[in-house]
């Protein structure tokens, strides 16, 4: 039976898929870390060589082989790694990590996240306070929501259990290789295990199990 012991760190993520390695030390789950996300980027871009990294005003480090449209913004502070692809209008509003290949594409908006290598956030999303595992991706429309309505702080459910996070902002946390339909909502404190599928213009909300395919919130099934 799923439970929270399938929403960690180590069932959801290859750690050494990302530049931001160290700030899961010593932690469990993975939303532990939302709140420092900040600080670690500016402690982490301290140390990046200059020969690969553009120092930007603002504490902005860019990848010299990242590829950064004109009409992109981004704010600090920020790591973009190698190879990365910001493209038009993408709005990177600070305390964001943007891994080695990843794509953040039309009009997407960051916030307080961890994108991992090879994430795809291509067109139309909105990421916030959420980490996105190793080749995640969000089609076309789909968002992280990450405050609830009621402005109560977020729990995390999964099957039996609950953890009460003492967050009032936190979306989502997507495990290694998941795709997420276009159109779809991710709601406070979704966290989708590795390597499943959700269908488009979906509604989730709490814990989907590693390889599932998330049809509607009363449909979920194993991936064969």
């Amino acid at each position: 039976m799923a439970g929270l012991q399938d929403t960690t760190i180590k069932e959801l993520y290859t750690l050494e898929e990302t530049i931001a390695r160290d700030i899961f030390e010593n932690v469990t789950y993975p939303w532990e870390v939302l709140a420092k996300i900040k600080d670690f980027i500016v402690a982490l871009g301290e140390t990046l060589p200059e020969e690969k990294f553009e120092r930007r005003e603002g504490n902005i480090w860019i990848a010299k082989s990242a590829k950064v449209f004109p009409s992109a913004y981004i704010g600090g502070p920020a790591i973009i790694d190698e190879e990365a692809e910001i493209r038009q209008c993408a709005f990177i509003r600070g305390s964001a990590i943007v891994g080695k290949g990843a794509v953040v594409g039309n009009s997407t908006e960051l916030k307080n996240v961890i994108l991992f290598n090879k994430v795809q956030v291509p067109h139309y999303n909105y990421v916030g306070d959420s980490i996105l595992g190793f080749k995640a991706h969000m089609g076309a429309g789909s968002i992280t929501s990450n405050v609830k309505s009621d402005k109560t702080l977020v729990v995390v459910h999964a099957g039996e259990e609950n953890y009460e996070t003492g967050l009032k902002k936190f979306g989502a946390m997507l495990g290694d290789n998941v795709e997420v339909g276009c159109n779809s909502v991710l709601n406070p404190g979704t966290v989708i295990g590795r390597n499943s599928n959700v269908y488009p213009t979906s509604m989730v909300r709490g814990f989907i199990p590693a390889n599932s395919i998330y049809k509607k919130q009363t449909e979920i099934a194993a991936k064969y």
